[in-house]
Order: C-alpha cells, then sequence, then structure tokens
C-alpha cells in the first residue's frame, strides 16, 4: 500500500511548510551506495513514524543508516537506506506511514535543510551533574574525569554505596552544581 509521488520534489515539499531552517545535525553527507528516500506520513505524526520505523530497523536488522526529521517539515520524513527494498521494509506496516515517494532524494537537495553543529560542553572536573538519558536517568553523579575526544566523561553516581566509576557520554548528563573558588552553584539546565 505504498503511494509513489512522481512530481513531486523535495524543494517543493520544503516550501509548502514556509518554516524557517531545521537545527538537525549532519555529519558527512551520506554513505556512499546509499540513496535517500522520502517517506510520506500523517501530519504531525513524524515523531512517532521515527520510533516505529526505528524499532522495524533495530529488530530486522536491515540496511537502513540514518533516519531524519526536518524540523519545520511536515507530513514527510527521509530515510537512508541501502537500497528502496530496505526503505519500503523499514516502514513496512507502520501506522501513521504512507508510503515512500518514487524517485530517490539526492543529499544535495536536502544539504540545506541540514546544519552541522559542534557544541562546545561546560562540564569540568568535580561538577556535580545529573544524568539525563541511560539506565542511571535522574541519578546524581561527580564527574572524575573527562575525554574530550571522545566527549566522554567519567563519573561516580553520589547516592551508590561503592563508588564505582561510569562512562557516559557527554550529551547525557547536564551541570547541577560547580565547585569553584567562589563556590557559586549552576542553576538546572
Amino acid at each position: 500500500m505504498l503511494m509513489e509521488d512522481d512530481d513531486l520534489t523535495v524543494e517543493d515539499l520544503w516550501k509548502e511548510t514556509k518554516e524557517e531552517a531545521p537545527e538537525i545535525v549532519a555529519q558527512e553527507g551520506p554513505k556512499p551506495d546509499t540513496e535517500i528516500f522520502s517517506l510520506r506520513t500523517t501530519a504531525n505524526r513524524e515523531d512517532q513514524v521515527m520510533d516505529f520505523v526505528v524499532s522495524n530497523v533495530s529488530r530486522k536488522k536491515m540496511a537502513v543508516f540514518s533516519i531524519i526529521r526536518p524540523h519545520g517539515m511536515r507530513g514527510y520524513i527521509f530515510i537512508e537506506a541501502a537500497s528502496k527494498v530496505d526503505a519500503e521494509q523499514a516502514c513496512y506496516d507502520v501506522p501513521y506511514a504512507r508510503g515512500i515517494l518514487a524517485k530517490p532524494v539526492e543529499y544535495k537537495e536536502i544539504e540545506y535543510m541540514l546544519e552541522q553543529v559542534k557544541v562546545q560542553m561546560n562540564i569540568r572536573k568535580n561538577d556535580v551533574v545529573e544524568i539525563i538519558s541511560g539506565p542511571f536517568k535522574r541519578e546524581q553523579a561527580k564527574v572524575t574525569r573527562i575525554d574530550h575526544g571522545k566527549e566522554e566523561a567519567v563519573v561516580e553516581l553520589l547516592e551508590a554505596a561503592v563508588p564505582i566509576p561510569i562512562t557516559v557520554k557527554m550529551d547525557a548528563i547536564k551541570v547541577v552544581r560547580r565547585d569553584n573558588a567562589e563556590g557559586a552553584e549552576l542553576e538546572a539546565m
């Protein structure tokens, strides 16, 4: 029940939304030997469709490499896959997914919707942080070491009976309190 629409281009779809450019992280463009496909969805259900597609891909081990939901573009998400069959299988039987468009999308057509972002983390050794994702979500911990190259921090949980070092990504923690010369505290973000 996949719908094919030969006349639409990404430019046309983007102009329909009349929204500002999104804030999406683009790494290096598409992988070699892959194509980008447009998946038509029910408007305002893009996040749910993405969750279902990610679940399908991880469960069935398909050749899908990335899924992009441009902010402000309603009714469409983009799937980078090895073939159209993989993209169709990823969205097969997904609620609110209405079908893959017939033509693949060129990377240069959606490149302007993507934005490369390098975020500077303001996390230091001895900061008290809150873990915001993963199995230790909402736990507070103290930073013992930072690896800026890998963007990871080693933390020890404050509530643990025995301090065990845990390595977490820096984007999975936020600073709650900073111990410095003035003893100033940061507000939870």
